[in-house]
């Protein structure tokens, strides 16, 4: 059965390696006149129709292929999930030790941070494909750019060549901005398709927005010295009826430059909120653009907008509920863990991200922790630690620690969300190296090897856990390492060594400086709140892909009745009657409605599984000390820690006072043919991590950053 699974897997990824690579042939041979001048308008003739109009081909070439991969990789991923999880155990060797090598860091410092040999390859040849499009474009134009054809419209030379290169500079800021949602979609089929998490992908969304911006002003800029030389300086406020809208085309520049601004790092970090709350401009600017080049031309960038609209409306119906908050543990180190009810059938891999809203503090702000528990060991349980270290934890930790604790917490989640797969698991060791609540998702990992270790009984590397502290008081985070709920008895098999360090502190402070202990509170959950289920996608790849087929389809059943009964009568193809701003504006509309739709029937029937699993929770529950109902696998959360595999913990555990570790030293005294390294922590810890694996002196080092840039 297993081969079988094997083999349709294989062809179906092969099936989207060719759709991918004809994707990016037609992206290569787009600029050049052969397409625009013989291909194209041959397309157009073939499939011109009373029904889609000039949009009809450009939804064949440019959004098909895109929309047609996201439904494979569904299908990909909902394949994989039935593979024996014991193959995530195999040792890294052969190809995958060739994989590793080109996944070594091949860039540490500089604007693009840390970058493997891979992403530099391909970020080289997307510049390649930007300076190509634009040289090509510019080439094409020029050759028919003559001083007697510039007097025939009454300008110069140069006048036309600046018009032909400012609307050239906006076709090359397209081709980055059909790219720019993709890593932002938290749920999507095609980034773990490519081995990439959400998380991971942020960077390349940066890259792309500053591309974006990069271009789209250089256009506008263009344009406007362009009307100035020429004396237009009016067509600045025009809204064309049928043409370009270059109004449309300001407001979406000015939306974007508001956002663009607040990208700056110091910006950013210094007034997060007001770069949280100016992203939701984006809105504005898709709109505007959309409005600006109208919907036929638009749609070349419909595919990744459309994969991230489906994303985002997924994740609001999943957030309007309340979830069932049952306890949390404030540590005396400022860090709380949040302790959630959730579904058995809800299944995530270590290091996986939850989105965590409390309304009590902010409505609109959301904020991704990393998830320590199991799903494995804890089945009906999810657990989130928190650092307090900005406004909104401080709030969060003031609410949690106070002398009249509150009895309930309303909480809305989004996700959880991660990698698709356990991949650390192949190496003969594996180093992990934290810097204070960085240590977070290493909890996750550490619980995972607990569980292949003592009930698969599966062969797991020699774990190495280098972390650094500010205070003595943050050691308590490593109390976290063991779940207590449901905790084997027996943790023999695992190899476990954990160099503490704490930088600020010479020595070790007397017990009754370090006497304060950790605090549980348990809440009164409402019998509306509900565990956290599953999301549409991550635990139900099938249902992804109904929704983003089927969506589709009606997408283009309604725009196509619009057209045929609606547009054409008017119209009657020639693009010259017709409003192009309502035609875009109507293309958009039924885009939102029927993915609105689609996803929320597919939500509404899912309910019904998730609800029968709530219920069997409840049978389960028993009291918690204040009497609010509890699943069974909380039950002796409390038990004194002696009483658990906590002090074979504490026996591997070596506590360093005054001293940062010498990393160098510790990673090339490794042994070992492969030796997976994870780093997560300040920006400067991974630099040096990352540093010391591509350096080429160590070549059984295989760099994986763990970097949480939301």
């Amino acid at each position: 059965m297993a081969s079988k699974v094997d083999m349709v897997r294989a062809a179906t990824k092969l099936l989207v390696m060719v759709v991918f690579l004809g994707n990016l042939m037609i992206w290569t041979v787009t600029p050049t006149n052969t397409f625009r001048l013989i291909w194209l308008p041959k397309i157009r003739t073939q499939l011109n129709s009373t029904y889609f109009g000039l949009q009809g081909p450009t939804i064949l070439i440019y959004t098909f292929p895109i929309l047609f991969m996201a439904v494979l990789g569904c299908i990909y991923l909902h394949l994989g999930k039935k593979v024996n999880d014991s193959k995530a155990l195999e040792s890294i060797n052969g190809g995958k030790q060739r994989l590793a090598l080109w996944k070594k860091p091949m860039v540490v410092k500089g604007p693009l941070g840390i970058v493997s040999s891979i992403e530099l390859g391909f970020f080289t040849m997307f510049i390649a494909l930007l300076v190509w499009s634009l040289c090509t474009y510019i080439h094409n134009s020029f050759a028919t750019i003559t001083p007697k054809s510039a007097a025939e419209d009454g300008e110069q030379v140069w006048e036309a060549k600046l018009d032909s290169t400012a609307l050239r500079l906006g076709l090359v800021g397209n081709i980055c901005l059909v790219f720019l949602f993709f890593p932002v979609a938290r749920g999507s089929s095609l980034l773990p398709l490519f081995g990439l998490t959400s998380e991971a992908s942020i960077k390349y969304h940066i890259w792309l927005g500053h591309l974006v911006m990069t271009f789209f002003t250089a256009h506008g800029i263009a344009y406007i010295v362009y009307w100035v030389a020429t004396n237009n300086i009016s067509q600045m406020v025009e809204w064309s009826k049928t043409g370009i809208s270059n109004l449309a085309g300001e407001v979406a520049l000015l939306a974007g430059l508001a956002m663009w601004a607040t990208t700056i790092p110091r910006i950013r970090r210094k007034f997060f909120e007001l770069f949280f709350y100016t992203h939701y401009l984006y809105i504005i600017f898709m709109l505007f653009f959309v409005l600006h080049v109208g919907i036929s031309y638009a749609c070349i960038m419909l595919p990744g907008f459309y994969l991230f609209l489906v994303d985002r409306y997924l994740r609001f119906l999943q957030s309007r509920r309340c979830v069932r908050l049952v306890s949390a543990r404030v540590l005396p180190c400022d860090t709380i863990e949040l302790n959630f009810s959730k579904t058995p059938g809800l299944k995530y891999n270590p290091t996986s991200i939850l989105f965590v809203n409390v309304p009590s503090i902010s409505k609109m702000q959301w904020h991704p922790f990393t998830i320590t528990s199991n799903s494995n060991l804890e089945p009906e349980k999810l657990s989130v630690m928190i650092k307090t270290e900005g406004s909104w934890s401080k709030k969060l930790h003031q609410m949690l620690s106070s002398s009249n604790p509150i009895d309930r917490l309303q909480v809305s989640i989004e996700g959880p969300y991660g990698p698709t797969s356990t991949h650390f698991l192949r190496y003969d060791t594996l180093v992990m190296v934290s810097g204070g609540s960085g240590i977070t998702p290493f909890i996750s990992v550490i619980r995972e090897l607990i569980y292949a270790s003592t009930i698969v009984k599966c062969k797991t590397p020699q774990i190495i856990l280098i972390c650094s502290f500010k205070k003595s008081s943050d050691l308590t985070m490593l109390d976290l390492l063991l779940p207590i709920a449901g905790s084997p008895n027996e943790l023999s098999n695992l190899k476990i060594q954990i160099e503490a360090y704490v930088t600020r502190e010479k020595q070790q402070p007397a017990k009754e400086q370090n006497a304060k202990l950790a605090r549980a509170l348990w809440f009164k959950p409402k019998p509306t709140d509900s565990p956290i289920s599953s999301i549409l996608g991550p635990n139900s790849w099938i249902w992804l892909a109904v929704v983003i087929s089927s969506s589709f389809i009606i997408f283009l059943i309604l725009i196509g009745i619009i057209g045929r009964y609606y547009i054409y009568p008017i119209d009657h193809n020639t693009n010259k009657v017709f409003s192009n701003s309502l035609k875009s504006f109507l293309h958009m509309l039924v885009m939102c409605v029927c993915i609105a739709a689609t996803a929320s029937v597919a939500v509404i029937w899912n309910k019904k599984q998730n609800a029968q699993e709530a219920n069997q929770i409840q049978n389960l529950e028993v009291s918690t000390p204040n009497g609010s109902p509890l699943p069974s696998s909380f039950y002796n959360a409390d038990r004194e820690l002696e009483s658990l595999p906590y002090q074979s913990l504490v026996q591997s555990t070596n506590v360093h006072y005054g001293e940062r570790p010498d990393l160098k030293r510790m990673l090339f005294d490794l042994k070992g043919s492969s030796v997976g390294v994870l780093v997560c922590g300040p920006k400067k810890m991974r630099h040096e991590v990352a540093t010391i694996c591509s350096s080429g002196l160590a070549d059984n080092l295989h760099f994986e950053s763990i970097s949480f840039s939301w």
